[in-house]
């Protein structure tokens, strides 16, 4: 027993090891990911070191699934049975501190989304103004701040005091009713408000996934199959616009060179003519940069490989769509129904990627790279939508994300959705493997009876049987990553609904995409240099 607990104690801090290293690695992209998109004129440090802060601990957040669904799995045997060292002392001591983990990372994330975040917003956006002073620009962003700090303390108040069970008795008075509210939340040791303010980010997360993410899942691998427009191509059209518009320029200007004044309406076509010829001849200047670069020769000699990863990516794509659509008729036929959040007893639809995981689990760490990837690939997904779309509010466009060119609050943008977003992963790989996050690869003793024919007699025998939403509370440890996905019944049911419309935004922007042109080769550097600003020069 000495020796298995010692092994066990070896892998597991293996496990911790690797993880230990994928921290440093998430560290290590978050800056490169920042430092690659911000910009070189207006780069401030604390916005920059709130933006990888912020992106890394979402990232950290995801990381623990794995840990989470590895250690509750590592406690059982394939045959059913508990390991000789998971006693039950051992098992609750594992189980809190994945738990503390998510209590400790999920308490930064509200930290970040809901103070910090909006304060270093609000200060930068003070700080364009060049009439206001330090003090006048750390109280305004307070003031705003305080507003958010508000939301965050009423997502915590109705969390804690939301009545998940009702009291036994139905005659009691008032007082008895609220103190067992307090009883509650003191039995659940705020896991309640805590689960309910982070299911209310996931559920503004969902939306962002649907608007970006989806989008970007079928522009990022079309795009990279299609490639850009030659630079040459372009630079010869860009000559043949800027002679063009030269030509008019004269023919406005000789109408007034026997001295007579032009009329109102020439004078703002010539204005309009100067500045697009300005915005011709910096396209120009791009254009001859790019065609003459190292670095765009290089490109074009990767080109078959951007055409193989441009096919891998939409073949990822297509499977992720297949499994999530697999899931979600599965819970549509099978559910519990709404009012249990679509909790399917059992997988009656087998989808790839639920097969898939429980199989990649038996070599570790095959599953958690898998997982690692998804994320990954989730990121780079939506990271590809909002660079395609921008980041809107409503019908007025706020920010373009590009490279080296975006403004601090652009920037802190983007972290926010993409910390979000991140959040919503979670539930997307519930979605996509609703057995594998929930249990792992564990398995349960059942009875079942056996007859012999010979003697004509039955036997009793226990056979493994792998753990789902059926299996005794006792048999199969849930994981703590499934307990706040699914404490609340109704972010549940609005997860599988936004499921449905992220099947649909796919197949829209896979159309879109797949209808678009080339991009340009120097898409985004013609324009005006502030961010803000929603005029497009007319090229």
């Amino acid at each position: 027993m000495a020796a298995a607990a010692g092994a066990a104690s070896a892998e597991l801090v293996i496990g911790w090891c690797i993880f230990g290293l994928l921290l440093l690695a998430i560290l290590a992209f978050c800056w490169v990911y920042v430092r690659k998109y911000q910009s070189q004129r207006e780069s401030e440090v604390v916005s920059t070191i709130t933006a990888i802060f912020s992106l890394a601990i979402a990232l950290i957040t995801s990381a623990l699934l794995p840990v989470d669904i590895f250690l509750v799995s590592y406690m059982k045997n394939q045959n059913g049975t508990f390991k000789d060292w998971a006693n039950a002392n051992v098992s609750r001591r594992i189980e809190d501190t994945v738990l503390y983990g998510y209590y400790t990372l999920y308490s930064v994330i509200l930290f970040c989304v809901f103070f910090w975040i909006p304060f270093v917003y609000f200060y930068y956006e003070e700080k364009d103004d060049d009439d206001t002073g330090k003090c006048t620009q750390i109280k305004t962003a307070f003031k705003y701040t305080f507003g958010f700090a508000v939301i965050c303390a009423l997502l915590l108040l109705v969390g804690a005091f939301v009545p998940l069970n009702l009291p036994d008795n139905k005659n009691s008075t008032e007082w008895e009713k609220v103190k067992f509210l307090f009883e509650e939340l003191g039995s659940s040791h705020g896991l309640a408000a805590l689960s309910f303010s982070i299911s209310s980010l996931t559920l503004i997360g969902m939306l962002a996934a649907i608007i970006y993410t989806a989008y970007g899942m079928s522009a990022l691998p079309l795009n990279l199959i299609k490639g850009t427009r030659s630079a040459a191509y372009e630079r010869l059209e860009n000559t043949e616009d800027i002679e063009e518009v030269e030509q008019h320029i004269q023919t406005i200007k000789s109408k007034s060179k026997d001295g007579r004044p032009l009329p109102a309406r020439d004078k703002h076509a010539l204005k309009q003519l100067e500045e697009r010829l300005r915005t011709l001849r910096k396209r120009e200047r791009h254009l001859e940069f790019i065609e003459n670069s190292w670095w765009t020769k290089f490109c074009g000699a990767l080109r078959p490989l951007k055409i193989i990863w441009g096919i891998f990516f939409i073949l990822v794509a297509l499977l992720f769509i297949i499994s999530l659509f697999l899931s979600n008729l599965d819970k549509a036929l099978h559910s519990a129904g709404i009012d249990s959040g679509f909790i399917i007893f059992g997988a009656n639809l087998s989808n790839p990627l639920n097969m898939l995981l429980p199989l990649l689990q038996t070599v570790f760490p095959l599953d958690y790279i898998l997982i690692t990837t998804i994320i990954m690939y989730f990121i780079f997904t939506s990271m590809a939508g909002i660079r395609n779309i921008g980041i809107w509010f409503f019908w007025i466009r706020l920010y373009k994300i590009r490279r080296g060119r975006t403004r601090p609050q652009a920037l802190l943008f983007l972290c926010m959705i993409l910390l979000l977003i991140v959040l919503h992963t979670s539930y997307m790989i519930y979605s996509l493997a609703p057995q594998y996050v929930m249990y792992g690869s564990q398995n349960y003793l059942i009875e079942s009876n056996i007859t012999y024919d010979a003697h004509k007699g039955n036997s009793t025998l226990s056979v493994p049987k792998r753990c789902d939403a059926d299996a005794p509370e006792d048999q199969c440890t849930v994981t703590r990553t499934y307990l706040f996905l699914h404490k609340f019944w109704f972010f549940s049911a609005a997860y599988y609904f936004g499921n449905w419309a992220f099947l649909g935004v796919f197949v829209i922007g896979l159309i879109v995409s797949c209808c678009k042109g080339k991009k340009s080769v120097i898409e985004g550097v013609d324009e005006a240099d502030s961010d803000l600003s929603d005029e497009e020069p007319s090229v």
